[in-house]
């Protein structure tokens, strides 16, 4: 089974605990790795990082330096679900992205993730997941739907600003004002 990108930077910093590493530096490990074991280069090794530091897992020494001391640092499991709740929430989803619809049968990687992420709430019940493809996990991770929604306007703002679809435009420039409206930046 592929390891994800938390598992090989718990890996790292398991091998090395209580001692100081830059982001760099496991980086380079985690992509050798990667490569070495499946042939693809995981991307976003700094998100895990900061997940796992937000989940506090790893501790902040200083600005850029992170370490994993087992006796410090809270015994929290990492996935947000075990493999049988994992497949319930993909079989409820169809086994496709909530957010655009791609799934296994397009040959896309799907993931279960929290609604509310779990460095925030810590729950992980079924009715907590969704699924998402690789591209819409890595900007919702560790993000609340409404963090994450606004994010999807942004981006969609600036595609059809692109392309000059006046329309598209002016829809998510109505979305933007209302979430700066009601002063709405991820509050749920």
């Amino acid at each position: 089974m592929e390891k994800s990108i938390l598992d090989l930077v718990m890996d790292f910093f398991q091998q090395h605990p209580k001692q100081d590493f830059t982001p760099d530096l496991v980086t380079h490990w985690v992509t050798e790795q990667s490569i070495n074991n499946t042939g693809h280069l995981l991307k976003n090794v700094w998100r895990a990082i900061r997940q796992l530091h937000q989940e506090e897992i790893l501790i902040k020494v200083k600005k850029g330096v992170y370490q994993y001391d087992p006796e410090r640092t809270r015994d929290i499991e990492l996935d947000d679900f075990p493999p049988h709740m994992k497949e319930a929430i993909f079989k409820r989803d169809n086994y496709k992205c909530v957010f655009c619809g791609l799934g296994r049968n397009d040959g896309v990687k799907i993931f279960a993730d929290s609604i509310s992420p779990k460095a925030k709430e810590r729950n992980s019940s079924i009715s907590n997941g969704l699924t998402l493809c690789d591209k819409h996990y890595s900007i919702k991770k560790n993000r609340s739907h409404i963090e994450a929604g606004k994010i999807f306007f942004q981006e969609m703002y600036k595609k059809a600003v692109a392309i000059n679809d006046l329309r598209m435009v002016n829809f998510c420039k109505c979305i933007l004002d209302t979430y700066n409206q009601y002063e709405i930046d991820g509050l749920y």
